[in-house]
């Protein structure tokens, strides 16, 4: 009985051991891999800008959020530190605030903000695997239009926007879903302010647009 007993204990105690090994071996990350994810992405602009100079200055601008998806390559150069590039283009509104509320819709523009971050990933080789990052973020505005009633209001406008580069801080979490795959949680905030340049007829308004977005993100990744 008291062999019988033993012998089931090692077996068990043996099965645990494997059990443990594989698991182990199947989760986490480490230097070298290369982790790609596909989020989907809410941009929610924490806009404040100055007035439209020198023609209205008590005239403001507000940025809509926007929805989309996003690609991210995410390089591990030793088990704890990533370098992750983020690449995705969104749509936002341009609302007018102020003395120029009536008009609704003043224009829309897109957004090009490739963001580079250095990762720092707490728990390599877990299945729940948070981590914090920072980095760099270069924003370009481009099918930027006015609407049409803003150019009922002042005439035929164009709108131009200037790039911004600024910093980017972000945190997140990936949780497997097995060996190949996991899904990803991510929050970011990026440093991005512009300044907005309407020209009707050659006469010049501009006004600076603080946007400084918070970046919700969520999907699945891969890794290999």
């Amino acid at each position: 009985m008291r062999t019988s007993l033993f012998v089931g204990l090692a077996a068990a105690s043996l099965l645990a051991s494997t059990a443990s090994a594989q698991a182990q071996d199947q989760a986490g990350i480490a230097a070298g891999d290369w982790l790609v994810r596909l989020r989907g992405i809410v941009v929610a602009p924490n806009e404040k800008s100055d007035g439209l100079t020198p023609g209205i200055p008590t005239a403001r601008v507000g940025v809509t959020n926007s929805v989309m998806p996003e690609v991210d390559f995410t390089y591990m150069a030793t088990d704890n530190i990533g370098a992750e590039l983020i690449l995705s283009s969104t749509r936002h509104d341009l609302q007018g605030r102020e003395a120029i509320s009536g008009l609704g819709k003043v224009g829309h523009t897109w957004v090009l903000p490739p963001t580079l971050t250095l990762q720092y990933h707490f728990l390599p080789k877990t299945a729940v695997r948070p981590y914090v990052g920072a980095g760099i973020n270069y924003t370009t505005f481009y099918s930027a239009k006015t609407s049409d009633s803003l150019n009922k209001a002042l005439g035929q406008t164009s709108l131009s926007l200037k790039d911004s580069v600024g910093y980017a801080l972000q945190a997140g979490v990936d949780i497997d879903l097995n060996k190949k795959f996991f899904l990803n949680l991510d929050v970011k905030y990026i440093d991005m302010g512009t300044t907005a340049r309407l020209n009707t007829g050659g006469t010049i308004n501009q006004t600076h647009v603080e946007l400084n977005p918070l970046v919700f993100g969520f999907g699945v990744g891969t890794r290999f």
